[in-house]
């Protein structure tokens, strides 16, 4: 990376943290830090964490094996069942594996939770955070547009129109694997062998839907298939789908969240099914996090969602890598 790069994306990164400090703040948010090294990290099927032993000098503690946590999800959460309100972080989190133009193992998150309100309220916050971030740091390379963040209102389309516009796809007539399969590969989708809906739902995501989100403003993808909840709750009136909602700009996804699940005997038996998913996958099980799970009996209604401030960083830059962003970019070692 040219010198050059590389301090204007320092700059950049001090100018967007503390414009996003400032709007959370300013709204009445309470700024946190919770812990990197957890006893139990999330069960999400498709990543992995890294493992880091402890091995006490004393005789307080046991050796165990602790994780880097790939969000501090779980202990924000039980910051808000104990009443904390409005929360916020800027951290660094981990996923082991993750080498490619959009993906560092190390990278930074902006997470914030809001209690008393749902999906729709956290779009309002998250557009109206990343508007101000615009304004605030000034783009360098060709192909920087920092302004695009501020094309308010961003769009915001369901997933099931998402797909439709897409491909003509219909997932209200494809209530199945096998029912989807075939639509998708009249739709021109290589569906690969698995005939299970979210196995396929992926496949026709990732060739026909995603790429073309988010290039005339940023667009809010929302409502999931429930099959794919993970840590939201179902949408009242149609159990069919989540509250949950993944923010696109020019076809890269920058955050992920939900109206958050309260019901703690749903979440266990959804962290349960994914243990056993990881198990079949050949993935590493990690243990439930108990404290988390006694937590969520006892949170308000709340929403919160995840955003990568790197990938924000790249777009406000106008740089192609997360590399060009980082000043220690992980393929240095890898």
């Amino acid at each position: 990376m040219p010198d050059s790069v590389r301090w204007r994306a320092a700059a950049g990164r001090q100018s967007l943290q503390a414009a996003l400090r400032r709007f959370f703040t300013g709204r009445g948010y309470l700024e946190v830090e919770t812990p990197l090294m957890v006893p139990a990290p999330g069960m999400e099927p498709h990543i992995n964490v890294f493992e880091t032993p402890f091995v006490p000098e004393t005789d307080v503690g046991r050796p165990r094996v602790l994780y880097l946590h790939s969000s501090p999800e779980y202990a924000m959460k039980r910051l808000l069942a104990d009443g904390a309100g409005p929360l916020f972080q800027l951290c660094k989190v981990f996923r082991n594996g993750e080498v490619s133009a959009t993906h560092n193992p190390e990278f930074t998150l902006l997470e914030f939770y809001r209690p008393h309100a749902d999906y729709h309220a956290i779009m309002e916050e998250l557009e109206q955070a990343l508007a101000e971030a615009g304004r605030s740091v000034t783009g360098g390379e060709p192909g920087a547009d920092p302004a695009f963040f501020t094309r308010l209102p961003y769009e915001r389309i369901t997933v099931r129109d998402a797909v439709l516009r897409a491909t003509g796809v219909d997932l209200r007539a494809c209530p199945d694997g096998p029912s989807l399969k075939r639509a998708a590969e009249a739709a021109g989708v290589r569906t690969g062998d698995s005939t299970q809906f979210d196995d396929v739902f992926f496949h026709l995501f990732l060739q026909k839907v995603e790429r073309g989100l988010g290039h005339e403003r940023p667009t809010f993808l929302i409502e999931y298939p429930a099959s794919m909840a993970s840590l939201s709750r179902l949408k009242p009136g149609d159990p069919s789908v989540a509250e949950r909602v993944e923010l696109y700009v020019k076809g890269l996804e920058l955050a992920n969240g939900f109206s958050e699940l309260t019901d703690a005997v749903e979440q266990r038996a959804r962290l349960t099914e994914e243990q056993a998913l990881r198990k079949s996958l050949g993935r590493p099980v990690y243990p439930l996090d108990e404290r988390f799970l006694e937590a969520v009996g006892r949170m308000p209604p709340s929403a919160g969602i995840a955003v990568g401030l790197d990938r924000i960083l790249m777009l406000l830059m106008g740089v192609p890598s997360i590399a060009d962003v980082l000043l220690f970019p992980a393929h240095e070692f890898v």
